[in-house]
C-alpha cells in the first residue's frame, strides 16, 4: 500500500527545513510564544515515480484542497510536540518528481510552549524550542534529519529582542503518540537576546533616582524631624508606587531575580533614611548633637557606596554565578 512508508532494510530519511517567518510574541507570564513560519520536508519514494513521457511532464504539483483529494501517496505526518494553544495550517504545495522524490512546503502558524530563565532579566538570554515529531511510526520507520540550506528566520517584529541564528537538532525519544518504538524527534531552537534598554530606561534608572533623591534628608536641618520624616516618607511610596505603575509590563515570575532583588534593595534604601531620621532626633534630645551630625555626614557618603556596591554584587552573582 501507498499508506505506509517505504519498505526497505534502513528507516526512510525525511529532511526537515523550517524558516520562521517571524515570532509573534512570547508571553512571559504563560511562558509560551507564538510564531509564523514554512515547513519543508523532503523525502524519496520510488513508488511515486512515473514516466515523464507518459505524464508529459517531469514533475506533478499539488496544492492545498487538490492534494487532499489527489494524492495518492504515503507522506510523514509531523506534529508539533511542545503546541499550546492552536496549530494552523494557512497553505500547502508538494511536488512530485519523475523518480519518486516529494518535497512538500506547509506554512502555519502555531503557539508554542516554553520554559523560559528569568533570573537575569534585563540582561537575559533565552531558547525558543521547536520541536517536530513523525506521527504514527517510529524512528525504526521515519528517520528526521535537518535541513539547514531551508531552515533560517527573517525579521522579527519583537523590538525587545535580539535573534540569532536558528540551530536544528535532531533526537528520538518516547512518543507521546500511539507506537510502540520511539519516534523520530527534531527541534529548531531560536536563541534571543534581550535588549535591556528598555527596562533600564522605564523601571531601573527612574527608580534610582527617586531612592538617591531621598537621601536629601542627610543634608537637612536636624531639628525638622517631621520635615525629614516627610521626605522619608513620599520617598518609600513615591516608589512603591512607580512599581505598581510599571509592574504590569515586567513578567510575573515566582523566582528571584535581578530585578527583584535591584526592586528589594531601593525599598530598603529608602527606609533606611526612617530609621537614620530617627536615631539622630533621639541623639539630639539627648544633648549629643555632635554624634547626630557625624552620622548625618557619614549616611551622605555611606548610603550612595552600599547602595552601588550592592546592586553590582547583586548583579555580578546572578550573570556570573546564579
Amino acid at each position: 500500500t501507498l499508506r505506509t512508508p517505504p519498505t526497505a532494510p534502513s528507516p526512510v530519511d525525511v529532511t526537515v527545513g523550517l524558516f520562521v517567518v517571524d515570532v509573534v510574541d512570547i508571553d512571559e507570564d504563560e511562558q509560551t510564544f507564538a510564531f509564523q513560519g514554512n515547513l519543508f520536508l523532503q523525502w524519496s519514494d520510488t513508488r511515486l515515480a512515473f514516466d515523464p513521457d507518459e505524464m508529459g511532464a517531469d514533475e506533478l504539483i499539488y496544492q492545498g484542497e487538490q492534494f487532499e483529494a489527489e494524492f495518492a501517496g504515503w507522506r510523514p505526518q509531523l506534529v508539533l510536540r511542545n503546541l499550546s494553544g492552536t496549530f494552523e495550517r494557512q497553505g500547502l504545495r508538494v511536488r512530485v518528481r519523475s523518480d519518486g522524490s516529494v518535497t512538500y512546503l506547509e506554512a502555519m502558524q502555531a503557539s508554542a510552549e516554553v520554559k523560559l530563565e528569568l533570573r537575569r532579566i534585563p540582561f537575559d538570554r533565552q531558547y525558543l524550542p521547536i520541536t517536530f515529531e513523525s506521527l504514527g511510526f517510529g524512528s525504526d520507520r521515519v528517520r528526521l534529519r535537518p535541513d539547514t540550506e531551508r531552515t533560517g528566520i527573517g525579521e522579527t517584529t519583537l523590538r525587545q529582542w535580539r535573534i540569532g541564528e536558528i540551530e536544528p537538532s535532531v533526537a528520538g525519544e518516547p512518543s507521546r503518540q500511539i507506537t510502540d518504538a520511539p519516534t523520530s524527534q527534531i527541534t529548531f531552537t531560536i536563541p534571543l537576546t534581550r535588549h535591556p534598554g528598555y527596562l533600564l530606561r522605564v523601571l531601573v534608572l527612574p527608580t534610582i533616582l527617586l531612592v538617591g533623591l531621598s537621601w536629601s534628608v542627610f543634608w537637612m536641618d536636624r531639628e525638622s524631624l517631621g520635615d525629614r520624616m516627610d521626605i522619608s516618607f513620599i520617598g518609600v511610596l513615591t516608589v512603591v508606587a512607580y512599581q505598581i505603575v510599571v509592574s504590569d509590563r515586567l513578567p510575573r515570575s515566582s523566582e528571584l531575580t535581578i530585578l527583584t532583588a535591584f526592586i528589594w534593595l531601593s525599598y530598603l534604601f529608602v527606609a533606611a533614611t526612617v530609621v537614620i531620621n530617627l536615631r539622630v532626633s533621639t541623639l539630639d534630645r539627648r544633648g549629643q548633637s555632635a554624634r547626630g551630625e557625624r552620622l548625618d555626614r557619614a549616611c551622605r557618603w555611606l548610603f550612595p557606596l552600599s547602595y552601588v556596591s550592592l546592586l553590582a554584587l547583586t548583579t555580578g552573582y546572578f550573570l556570573l554565578v546564579a
